[in-house]
């Protein structure tokens, strides 16, 4: 257990505007991993392995990307007791994403709006800052994901340029790579979920993949992550296609443009990426179609809205093997890892 309540910290971080207080919470994570600090928001890891795309996550619960997305406090966030850790999205060239302010808090549905725009110090930056991590010298190390995307400067015909060129930089240090297109704060990027342009970004991802596992020796597995804006007919297609080309597994889901859940409150016309409780359902029904298209065994890691040991069972119950969270962190704090991964345990003995 974490020396310092949480209900303490979020009162100091909530005082101040979202990106400020996210900035600062990632300067001490980052700051404060791997020294006596960490005892502050540490967390014993829950046992609970589980075997998916071939790798053994140490339990089902995972931290996704978007928080930190320059690799800077991966020591940091394990420490929390996560049985993975996705970090970025990374772009080949650092940019400093759409203008301030960008982040938006709607307390009242335990909700995020974000228009953050892949903000980043670029790729050399992001393979520097993972290689200083210190989680593989650990006896049960978590597994790290790495999620790539393209610079919002690159013209869509050329965005699968930026994907290979991210896909060559972090492949040596990922134990897998997320591919995300499904972000709504870089012009056009979830036209790629289309069925022409994914088959294409998909082909020449897949082709780079077989051609770096041969180089470096080892096979790294490649998710994609989907937006949950999408019809049963657009979601179809884009299991056809994980399946047709050999995909390992997918991330479901992002965030979302819709604004039913919000009607009314402060900040909710705010344009960006709608995370947390607003996003569960329609998270849990994307996830739900996934699986019944996939089959059992395709992997599927589960994240949106999820607040809770419940929403996380929930999460599984619809078709997810594994979980993550973002929001959920923010207002509930390091103890919703334990929370979760203990629930998960049990549900998964059958208890």
């Amino acid at each position: 257990m974490s020396l310092i309540p949480y209900s303490l910290s979020r009162a100091v971080l909530f005082g101040m505007q979202p990106e400020a207080a996210h900035d600062l919470t990632m300067d001490m994570l980052a700051k404060g991993q791997n020294t006596p600090l960490a005892c502050a928001w540490r967390q014993s890891r829950v046992s609970d392995p589980i075997t998916l795309a071939g790798l053994q996550f140490p339990n089902r619960v995972g931290m996704a990307a978007g928080l930190d997305k320059n690799a800077r406090a991966i020591d940091g966030l394990g420490a929390m007791g996560f049985g993975f850790v996705e970090v970025g999205t990374v772009t080949p060239l650092a940019q400093p994403g759409n203008p301030k302010p960008r982040m938006f808090r709607i307390p009242e549905r335990d909700a995020l709006i974000n228009r953050l725009g892949f903000n980043n110090e670029g790729l050399a930056a992001f393979v520097a800052n993972v290689k200083k991590a210190q989680f593989r010298k650990q006896a049960s190390p978590l597994l790290l994901g790495l999620n790539i995307g393209k610079n919002a400067a690159t013209p869509m015909e050329n965005a699968t340029s930026d994907y290979l060129a991210c896909l060559d930089g972090v492949y040596p240090h990922a134990d897998y790579i997320t591919v995300n297109i499904s972000s709504p704060n870089t012009k056009n990027l979830r036209a790629l979920q289309s069925d022409e342009a994914l088959d294409a970004l998909l082909s020449a991802l897949v082709q780079r993949r077989e051609q770096l596992a041969r180089e470096h020796g080892q096979y790294k597995p490649v998710f994609l992550k989907i937006a949950p804006d999408l019809t049963e007919e657009q979601v179809s297609v884009i299991a056809n296609s994980l399946k047709a080309h050999g995909m390992d597994g997918v991330i479901a889901t992002n965030t979302t443009i819709s604004r039913d859940a919000v009607q009314g409150l402060q900040h909710a016309e705010e344009t960006g990426g709608l995370s947390g409780r607003p996003v569960f359902e329609a998270s849990n029904a994307v996830v739900r179609q996934l699986r019944a298209a996939l089959g059992p065994q395709f992997p599927i890691i589960g994240v949106g809205g999820i607040l809770s040991d419940a929403d996380a069972v929930e999460k599984i119950k619809a078709g997810a093997d594994v979980v993550q969270i973002y929001t959920g962190l923010i207002y509930r704090g390091p103890a919703l890892v334990t929370e979760i991964a203990q629930a998960l345990k049990a549900q998964a003995s059958g208890r």
